[in-house]
């Protein structure tokens, strides 16, 4: 199948939804979504919803992704951790750009599955199994996490595992809608910012639910 056009519609929508960083939308038409939702679904790739990837997860809508990445303003070379590697999507996009990832899954299954397909389309990403909430203290400290699953409160493991004016993306709320929020690191101290209003599935681990 030809994903030329679906590639070109989701970069409009993208664009009218507001996502401006050229470098995203860059990386985003270069990755090939439709590697990484399930067998069946590859038609509905780069449509705006969000897909089942199997265990109860999904990956998120391309505006979710570029939403993210862009708020993040990733640049070459800079040591993203991500929590939740799911489908390994947005772990592609980020290492598409040109940034270090490293990415946890809680998901056994999921985060082998995810693991495989990074491998086999040359995506150099760095992937474990576990409790994403607790970060990933070996690599640390990080200039951004990314947490792709939603959370009741702040984990106090991710903070500590940031850079001085690290960033951390997260969601945050109740299980049926969280307030992505970036925390920028300056010394000791945080600046909170509110961005959207989003869903994502329930951030599981010790920091999570």
């Amino acid at each position: 199948m030809n994903y030329d056009k679906k590639i070109s519609d989701m970069l409009n929508r993208l664009r009218s939804k507001g996502i401006r960083d050229e470098d995203v939308l860059k990386a985003m038409e270069k990755t090939p979504r439709h590697q990484f939702v399930a067998h069946g679904l590859e038609h509905q790739a780069y449509d705006e919803k969000a897909l089942p990837i199997g265990y109860g997860q999904t990956i998120s809508h391309p505006y979710t992704v570029a939403l993210m990445t862009q708020t993040l303003q990733i640049k070459k070379s800079k040591r993203i951790l991500e929590i939740g590697t799911g489908s390994g999507y947005q772990a592609a996009v980020i290492a598409q750009m040109g940034a270090q990832v490293y990415t946890i899954e809680k998901v056994k299954q999921l985060g082998i599955q995810a693991r495989k397909i990074l491998e086999s389309l040359k995506y150099h990403v760095i992937t474990r199994i576990g409790d994403g909430t607790m970060g990933w203290l070996n690599y640390a400290p990080y200039d951004a996490i990314i947490v792709t699953a939603g959370a009741p409160v702040t984990p106090e493991n991710l903070i500590n595992q940031l850079k001085d004016d690290g960033k951390l993306l997260i969601p945050i709320g109740n299980k049926d809608e969280q307030m992505l929020t970036l925390y920028i690191k300056n010394n000791d101290t945080f600046k909170k910012i509110q961005i959207e209003k989003l869903k994502f599935v329930p951030l599981v681990g010790n920091g999570g639910w």
